[in-house]
């Protein structure tokens, strides 16, 4: 499961790893309102990733790491909605990872450097879906996810499971808002 964390819109993508080929099982966008106080903001985005834990039940999580840039309160509302992902993990004893933004461009297109537009192509192209998948806070979590998936992540989340991955049956994706 990856996560683009953010509070106003806080994007995730779920795959499935299938030998040497990814697969998108879920992806969207917990959205809350600016009217809403922080704390019930932050509740609601705990609520919807807890329910998509125990619907997927994800091996790993693997967030996009907080970038602090010029702007020191975005980065700490940002940080906040992280942190409340990686608490919904940890409540349900699921490993997480966080990449820099570098990180998951590089495993997603080749270059630390790509823009948004390429990032959306590269994950369409890569899990297979017809279109480049949308919103961006959807594609973003999805090429979060592609990043574990592909590398270091894959190798922890397999030798965690019980089972060995198996395709069972083609998944649809139909990325959603969760608000």
């Amino acid at each position: 499961m990856g996560i683009d964390p953010g509070a106003a819109n806080l994007g995730f993508g779920i795959v499935r790893v299938e030998g040497n080929r990814m697969v998108a099982l879920d992806g969207g966008v917990v959205e809350t309102g600016p009217e809403m106080p922080m704390e019930r903001r932050l509740e609601k985005i705990h609520t919807a990733l807890g329910e998509l834990m125990a619907w997927h039940e994800p091996r790993a999580l693997a967030l996009e790491q907080v970038y602090f840039g010029r702007n020191v309160g975005s980065a700490m509302v940002v940080g906040q909605a992280s942190g409340v992902a990686m608490l919904a993990a940890a409540q349900r004893g699921i490993p997480c990872t966080a990449y820099t933004p570098q990180a998951i461009k590089m495993a997603v297109c080749g270059s630390g450097a790509a823009d948004k537009a390429q990032v959306q192509r590269m994950v369409g192209t890569l899990l297979g879906l017809p279109d480049p998948p949308t919103p961006d806070h959807a594609a973003d979590a999805l090429a979060v996810a592609i990043c574990h998936g592909g590398g270091e992540g894959r190798r922890q989340a397999v030798a965690l499971s019980d089972a060995p991955v198996v395709a069972s049956g083609k998944p649809r994706f139909a990325p959603r808002v969760a608000g």
